[in-house]
């Protein structure tokens, strides 16, 4: 067969595989999985576009260990296995056992710099070969037209440096995935009834933990205070919300975590209700038997007589004030309860939880019915304060220290509202609240699932029935000391917490919550601690173990309170920006045009004209750059835009539900 005729001068370059060393990304990878550390020099090295790496499957696993890293994760082959699985591409990387042919596959971790400029450089190659297929293309389709043959040359020319210099994006917003709640860092039986929720009802466990929080804190709130060194003292109840769009099951995720809360209660009031009854009917008997000796005094002629049944109708009187008839015990209070009857329970109780698992508290606290927000009870019932107040009409409500928990699911709008309440923020209710701002699984959710095991719900509902009892049934509310390692724990924590307060700190947006953070610790560390302990010995110091599990669900709300307040402030076009930055980490998408985004977003982006404020905002912020290739010819419609997505939003391994 004779060789293919190529017109003189013509030299072809024989076509084969692009520029790649399979065996330095694997050393690479496996240079990093051995030691997280030189990660930093690698990445110089490499520079922030996944796809350095040849082999899409090295690319996925490049992802996956830097955002493992980034949560402070080691990539090790057994972790990063679990969180590919999660993400549904272990096996499309090639599974387990490929993850423990890449850790063996270097000779040293400090190895990896140098394989990683072998990578980088082949990417290089690669690009180089990329731009050359773009010019002859451009050449083919261009014909004789030189000036526009150059316009694509130079288009390309652009392209390829755009790819070799784009500087890091300025934050819009919700960055990235927010992290899930840690459910190993709460009590086991605790734990294994979130994880048990939320596979049943196909949420994520962060809406089942936070209500198990909050159940735990209405059964301690008031009766268990932590002190983490002489003068500090906490009180061990919350506000917390979850907030999550229609349709994501709040209600049956919400019952299920709270039932055995509102069942005790219900026991509560029937074992209380002979004593009320016994109470009432004797405090009644002595109120007439007062009144029928004073109708006597009344009728009496003798002066001296009259005298005597005054005395004694005031002594039955007295005797019938000193009968004190207990009230209903009351744990819970509706979500629609109103500030005034609020107030009335806590002086009543001491302690109140208003769980619900819609948002009319928001509604109310906002003012729904008076002309303005009455905010006092909130604060003051959330730092345990003296409340107090006074009205024309009645006697005065007083309670030394309120203890009132908040646990409510609600939707995001509703949160917004709460954010343009006068008073809101300025007087520090929302910072009082931990959020959680879990992802959405409508869409990804099973169908048939298993139920909730029958001896995880019964455990979950005995221990917390045991554990409000018992606090129940103290003459006097409990100080539960930290250990001197835990107070150590605190004092670090708060080291930490101090430099990230300052106007550059990353805490800066927030510093009015943040600067209530280490508090909420320490009532989560007490919840923590009681819940360890149910059947007994929670009298003993906290320990610095327990603290530090109560950082690592307060760095889960450190996360999500940043994206909370970025919420209530954000602005439509903000808005509108986040869900293309979803829409772009979910798809992992490297360019678009307007009309595929109207595609798969028609909902918010209903034509192209609508999508302009959401992609100019982005283009500003640095995610996205558009380019307009040159018009074929001196008329017709201009080519659209095509945006470039940054490389860093490939990297963020967005949270498959």
């Amino acid at each position: 067969m004779s060789a293919p005729h190529h017109a003189p001068g013509v030299n072809v370059i024989p076509m084969t595989e692009a520029p790649n060393s399979t065996e330095a990304e694997q050393i690479v990878l496996g240079a990093v999985m051995t030691d997280a550390a030189v990660l930093s020099e690698v990445e110089e090295e490499l520079g922030q576009d996944p796809a350095v790496f040849y082999r899409p499957a090295h690319e996925a696993i490049w992802c996956a260990i830097r955002y493992l890293v980034a949560e402070g994760i080691p990539p090790t082959p057994i972790i990063l296995a679990d969180h590919l699985a999660k993400s549904g591409d272990l096996q499309r990387v090639g599974g387990a056992s490929y993850l423990h042919t890449l850790y063996r596959a270097a000779p040293t971790a400090s190895s990896g710099q140098y394989y990683a400029s072998i990578v980088r450089e082949h990417a290089e190659r690669r690009r180089i070969a990329e731009l050359g297929t773009r010019l002859i293309q451009a050449a083919r389709e261009s014909g004789e037209d030189h000036d526009e043959l150059l316009a694509a040359a130079r288009h390309a020319l652009d392209l390829t440096a755009v790819e070799e210099s784009w500087p890091a994006p300025t934050p819009l917003g919700r960055q990235g995935p927010l992290p899930a709640f840690p459910v190993d860092a709460l009590p086991a039986w605790v734990g294994e009834q979130v994880a048990a929720v939320a596979e049943f009802t196909q949420t994520p466990p962060d809406m089942a933990a936070t209500m198990a929080l909050a159940s735990l804190a209405t059964a301690a709130g008031g009766r268990a205070h932590v002190q983490i060194r002489d003068g500090w003292v906490e009180q061990t109840n919350l506000f917390l919300v979850v907030a999550m769009p229609p349709a994501s099951r709040k209600s049956d995720v919400f019952a299920p975590m709270t039932r055995p809360i509102y069942d005790i209660e219900a026991t509560l009031q029937e074992e209380a209700r002979s004593a009320i009854i016994e109470a009432e009917v004797a405090k009644e008997a002595a109120e007439a038997r007062a009144e029928s000796i004073l109708t006597k005094a009344r009728k009496a002629d003798d002066a001296l007589a009259s005298d005597s049944l005054v005395a004694e109708a005031a002594g039955l009187r007295m005797t019938a004030d000193a009968i004190v008839v207990p009230p209903k015990p009351r744990l819970t209070a509706s979500g629609d309860v109103t500030p005034e009857t609020l107030t009335k329970l806590l002086a009543t109780h001491g302690r109140i939880g208003v769980l619900s698992p819609e948002g009319d508290l928001f509604d109310i606290i906002a003012g729904r019915y008076s002309a303005r927000p009455n905010l006092g009870v909130f604060l003051q019932g959330h730092k345990g304060e003296r409340l107090q107040t006074e009205r024309i009409t009645r006697d005065s409500d007083l309670s030394e220290k309120p203890a009132l928990t908040i646990g409510i699911t609600l939707q995001p709008p509703v949160l917004m509202d709460l954010a343009q309440t006068p008073g809101a923020r300025g007087r520090g209710l929302l910072a009082r609240f931990l959020f959680s701002l879990p992802a959405s699984t409508l869409g990804y959710r099973k169908v048939v699932v298993p139920p909730v095991p029958e001896k995880t719900a019964r455990a979950y509902e005995s221990r917390l029935t045991t554990l409000v009892q018992t606090l129940t049934d103290l003459p006097e509310p409990v100080t539960i000391r930290c250990s001197p390692a835990a107070d150590q724990a605190v004092i670090k924590l708060q080291e930490d917490i101090e430099p990230k307060l300052r106007p550059e700190g990353s805490l800066a947006p927030i510093d009015d919550w943040a600067g209530k953070y280490v508090g909420a610790v320490a009532r989560i560390a007490g919840l923590l601690h009681l819940a360890d302990r149910v059947t007994g010995r929670w009298g003993e110091p906290i320990e610095a173990a327990t603290i530090q599990r109560a950082i690592t669900i307060g760095d889960y709300y450190t996360a999500h309170a940043l994206a909370a307040f970025d919420l209530m402030e954000t602005d439509a076009d903000s808005e509108k920006a986040q869900l293309v930055l979803d829409w772009i980490r979910r798809t992992k998408v490297t360019s678009f045009k307007a009309h595929e985004l109207i595609t798969a977003r028609r909902r918010a982006f209903p034509n192209v004209s609508s999508t302009a404020p959401a992609l100019r905002l982005l283009e500003e912020h640095g995610y996205l750059r558009g380019t307009q290739p040159p018009r074929n010819g001196s008329r017709g419609k201009s080519p659209a835009i095509t945006y470039r997505v940054h490389p860093t939003l490939l990297i963020e391994t967005t949270a498959t539900p």
